[in-house]
């Protein structure tokens, strides 16, 4: 035992949650934190655990959810008393309604200090009541014993079944209250150590099993991933896949969704919809799923209980059964999909033109390239070189903004594993979020690059996030701010029509003069601003070494 009992039971707890499959801690500095902080510290160094360190509650909390909605296995976020750990709540609710793995390790003055005025005390037990699978106010060490809160918060987190008012096997937040008494922390022995076990899978109940029969679509949104297309191609279903999903793939996926959804033949005669993930991305999914005249069959993703139309039959997973495959219903909805493909690459080089023996044929080639090439980029261009230049290697984070509207409506399909912070339809977190799926993603040596695309709001808004440690490994990581000066995905909300324009323009495109190049200076990351395809092109395929920021203009 140390003169610390804070101390110890910090060393136990941080070995337990080792032992409980943990591999990665995010820290933000504070006095109140200090032993939790030292006990993950000391165990980084023997590699038993990867320590992320954070100023900023808020990112530290986005950064936690990056790294665990890439890993799928909790990750821990410590932080100390007061409004710091109120600055977790906007992850932690991002968390929950995502089904994120997270554990928020709060510490907290002593009982005899809450309630009396003290310093940096608040009410901090039942803080994130809503949010959480599970939550503990831990007793003082050496008045009580923290032993098996970690393990408890770890299965919580996991979806355990056993956690009261929560879906059995849907992840989510978990909450531990850490009050600790003066000193509060020592030096840890050197032969302090963890062993690393495996995070608990537990059973999320039988599946449901879905017959053939009804004329039936898959509809993927946010956080659906490759499940989705397995389900389209068992049932041979047609698949719309919102590009947010990482479910656009397959051969039965329907690009121009939104039309035939409209088309009182195809979308008019849908009997029966499976939903996976969240989808926001259009109205016209949302009014397919409100519709009284169909089943929905709602695979469970986050922490909130779906019932989209008032019959809807949440399912933890789905199987598909017997019956004969409806080649009709299929056939049709693939011929509209294959008459609505987009073809961006009309701008590519003509080679036979440019190679023709005739000097006419090659002049005109050689004007229609130099014309590709000064093209100014626009939205459709931006997405497009993107969307070509990631592969399954990579990951790609879109950002709640027009961008991601653009790209769900001219984005063919391909199979990418994407990233979205689309629980709360906002722009909370998406850059902290996203470094830490690049850093979980690139763990170990692992290849690949994660691109981020957002407008410039959801980037100002998050732009404390580009604040990394000099000690840590840099991410390789490229965001991607289609600049337009302001807030235009509100050009296509219903306020842009019932505003007088000074104030449409005041509080809610929300223009500003922020110098995009002077922020990634003043934070170390690499710029370019980019306004042609070409350059473009060359930007997102070259080797990329750390954070680089690309800035390309867009018209308002």
């Amino acid at each position: 035992m140390s003169p610390s009992p804070a101390a110890d039971a910090a060393a136990s707890l941080l070995a337990e949650l080792i032992a409980s499959g943990v591999r990665d801690v995010v820290i933000s500095p504070g006095s109140r934190s200090q032993a939790l902080a030292l006990a993950a510290t000391h165990l980084a160094r023997q590699g038993a655990i990867r320590v992320h360190v954070r100023i900023d509650e808020r990112v530290a909390g986005f950064t936690a959810l990056g790294l665990a909605r890439e890993t799928r296995v909790p990750t821990a976020v410590i932080c100390t008393s007061g409004t710091a750990a109120a600055n977790l709540l906007p992850a932690t609710m991002e968390a929950f309604h995502s089904g994120v793995p997270l554990l928020l390790l709060t510490a907290d003055r002593p009982p005899e200090l809450r309630g009396v005025g003290a310093n940096q005390a608040t009410i901090q037990p039942g803080m994130f009541d809503a949010f959480v699978r599970w939550q503990h106010d831990a007793p003082v060490p050496g008045d009580g014993s923290w032993d098996g809160l970690a393990t408890q918060a770890v299965a919580a987190a996991m979806g355990a079944d056993e956690t009261p008012a929560a879906l059995p096997g849907v992840a989510g937040p978990a909450h531990l209250n850490l009050p600790m008494r003066e000193p509060l922390s020592s030096v840890f022995p050197a032969d302090f150590a963890a062993t690393a076990g495996t995070a608990p899978t537990p059973d999320a109940g039988e599946p449901q099993l879905l017959e053939r029969g009804p004329r039936t679509v898959v509809v993927a949104g946010a956080d659906a991933g490759p499940a989705a297309e397995e389900i389209s191609h068992a049932g041979s279903w047609p698949l719309v896949a919102e590009i947010v999903s990482g479910s656009r793939f397959g051969r039965y996926v329907v690009h121009g969704y939104r039309e035939h959804l409209r088309d009182g033949s195809l979308g008019g005669r849908i009997e029966r919809v499976v939903v996976l993930g969240h989808p926001t991305l259009s109205r016209e999914v949302t009014a397919l799923l409100k519709r009284d005249d169909i089943d929905v069959v709602a695979v469970r993703s986050g922490g909130e209980a779906l019932n989209l139309n008032g019959r809807t039959l949440a399912a933890a997973s789905v199987d598909v059964g017997g019956g004969d495959t409806d080649r009709a219903w299929l056939g049709e909805w693939m011929r509209a999909s294959a008459a609505s493909v987009i073809d961006l690459s009309e701008n590519a080089p003509d080679q036979d033109g440019l190679h023709s023996n005739d000097p006419a044929a090659r002049r005109d080639a050689v004007r229609a390239e130099l014309d590709a090439v000064r093209r100014p980029l626009d939205r459709e261009l931006l997405v497009d070189a993107v969307w070509r230049a990631t592969w399954p290697h990579d990951r790609l984070m879109f950002g709640s903004s027009r961008l991601v509207r653009v790209a769900d409506a001219v984005l063919g399909g391909k199979k990418v594993p994407v990233h979205a912070s689309r629980g709360l339809a906002g722009i909370d977190g998406t850059i902290a979020t996203a470094t830490g799926i690049a850093i979980a993603s690139q763990a170990d040596g692992a290849a690949g690059v994660t691109r981020v695309l957002l407008g410039d709001l959801a980037f100002l808004h998050d732009v404390g996030a580009l604040l990394l440690p000099p000690d840590e490994q840099k991410p390789r990581i490229q965001i991607i701010v289609g600049n337009d000066g302001g807030g235009t995905i509100f050009d296509g909300l219903e306020v842009a029509a019932s505003a007088p324009r000074d104030d449409l323009d005041r509080v809610f495109y929300t223009p500003h003069t922020a110098g995009i190049e002077q922020l990634a200076a003043a934070y170390g990351w690499d710029y370019q601003r980019i306004t042609t395809r070409t350059a473009l092109d060359q930007a997102l395929t070259s080797p990329v070494a750390g954070p680089q920021i690309i800035e390309v203009p867009l018209p308002r």
